[in-house]
């Protein structure tokens, strides 16, 4: 048995392939915040959009959240783009850990205590037909999860973006007159 074939460490090309999919993942992510924050928008608008986002993201409506999301911040003249993205949170990679936790605040606010959860069952209109209880704990625990957490990405959000752009804008002035 060779010294090489003892260690349990995985080959160079694969520490590579990881370190490679995680520098990538923080170039995407820098790329959509800088995206954002440098949208044409006020800062307010900039974070009704997130919070419009974040609200839609709580509730369980999965193959439909970029539509309404899309449509509400047409009609509340808010960005589009930040509202469609901060929907990002929720998603099918997310959807079961997500919609049980939504579960779980649901089934402790409704009178609904008989319901179970099916991590099968998890599209809108999977969720329907398996009986409006669930549909309705789901959609309980997402107003529950989703109004403190809109209130809050909205504030935090529109300090972000105000600090942001106070300080690119102080950045700029220095670059421009040599300080």
């Amino acid at each position: 048995m060779t010294d090489m074939s003892r260690h349990a460490s995985p080959p160079k090309s694969a520490k590579k392939t990881n370190n490679n999919r995680w520098t990538g993942s923080k170039r995407w992510m820098k790329y959509w915040y800088l995206r954002l924050m440098r949208q044409n928008t006020t800062p307010k608008n900039l974070a009704a959009a997130l919070a419009l986002g974040v609200f839609i993201g709580a509730l369980p409506i999965i193959p439909f959240q970029s539509v309404v999301v899309v449509a509400l911040a047409f009609f509340m003249r808010v960005n589009k783009l930040a509202a469609w993205l901060a929907t990002c949170y929720s998603n099918a990679a997310t959807m079961v850990p997500f919609y049980y936790f939504l579960f779980l605040i649901g089934k402790a606010v409704t009178p609904f205590h008989d319901v179970a959860f099916d991590p099968t069952q998890l599209e809108m209109e999977q969720l329907i037909s398996a009986g409006w209880e669930v549909f309705v704990v789901l959609f309980s625990g997402g107003l529950v999860f989703g109004l403190p957490a809109t209130i809050l990405t909205y504030f935090l959000s529109l300090f972000i973006i105000r600090r942001y752009r106070q300080r690119r804008a102080i950045r700029i002035l220095r670059k421009r007159t040599g300080i």
